[in-house]
């Protein structure tokens, strides 16, 4: 694969608030807050940057009220932002509860973000584009699933290949799993943690589920978190890696992290296990610091 890479997915104010003990109901719990970017889609295209993509595109919807902040933050990490202001909805926000041992519980208002529309996709988009990433959280509303859908669509009749993260066990079951099954049929690329692959495919073993799924999709990564990472291909595990040791401090955008750079490696002409090396490294990175983008200075 060459070209660049777009992204077509969530971009969210995220509101990290990592916690050092137990949270205390009814009285207050001690917490480090911090405002950041965020959003699975738009953390994967600044880690797709970081990683050596030279040309990232993100396409979004956007409260107008935070659209300049998301454009200049996208910018400073080496992405291009396509963001479509929305007057009528607020910016998509999640408040992220990061405990002790640097696991994380959200709270999610989608926001602008699952109202994009068909309307906002045009092929002219795909023009220089060597690769199309959609991000699951745009399969959970039917406006959005509509405009991913057509994105998709849109690729695979030009050649482009598609790759998918299904972004949330929570929201796909609610949505229902024959419904995203079926809206991402066509993907060549599905990248599910171990929690959405087993929920996907009823099977509790993250590499019978990884290799039920690559029977439907061409090629399929599946992330263990600490346990690094295994890829299927036609219905069997063909590699697992391990990703590095690191101390945790935040685990929000570890799959992210690991997709972009995943992503990054196979348009630089990388094999399924060299690109899932440098997802794990990736991975590894994002979990020691803040909030789910990379460090930009």
């Amino acid at each position: 694969m060459s070209g660049a890479l777009l992204v077509v997915g969530d971009v969210v104010t995220d509101v990290v608030a990592r916690h050092r003990e137990p949270l205390a109901p009814a009285t207050d719990t001690a917490a480090e807050i911090r405002t950041l970017p965020g959003g699975a889609g738009a953390n994967a295209a600044c880690w797709a940057a970081r990683s050596g993509c030279a040309d990232v595109r993100m396409l979004g919807r956007v409260g107008t009220e935070g659209a300049d902040w998301h454009e200049e933050r996208l910018r400073r990490a080496g992405v291009r932002p396509l963001l479509v202001r929305d007057p009528d909805a607020p910016t998509a926000t999640v408040v992220a509860l990061v405990d002790a041992d640097a696991e994380r519980t959200f709270l999610t208002d989608s926001g602008a973000a699952l109202r994009l529309a068909p309307g906002d996709w045009s092929p002219t988009l795909l023009e220089g584009v060597g690769h199309l990433h959609l991000s699951g959280y745009l399969f959970f509303a039917g406006t959005s699933r509509e405009t991913a859908r057509l994105a998709l669509a849109t690729a695979r009749a030009r050649g482009v290949p598609v790759s998918v993260d299904p972004a949330s066990a929570g929201f796909a079951a609610a949505v229902g799993v024959d419904t995203f099954l079926a809206a991402v049929e066509g993907a060549d690329l599905l990248l599910p943690n171990a929690a959405e692959a087993s929920l996907l495919t009823g099977l509790s073993d993250p590499a019978a589920a990884g290799a039920a799924l690559s029977r439907r999709f061409p090629l399929v990564a599946v992330t263990l978190g600490a346990a690094g990472a295994l890829v299927a291909v036609s219905g069997r595990v063909v590699s697992r890696v391990t990703a590095p040791a690191v101390p945790a401090v935040d685990s929000t955008g570890a799959g992210d992290a690991f997709t972009g750079a995943f992503l990054a490696a196979r348009l630089s002409g990388a094999g399924p296990t060299t690109a899932a090396e440098a997802g794990c490294r990736a991975g590894a990175a994002a979990v020691a610091v803040l909030g789910g983008r990379p460090p930009t200075g």
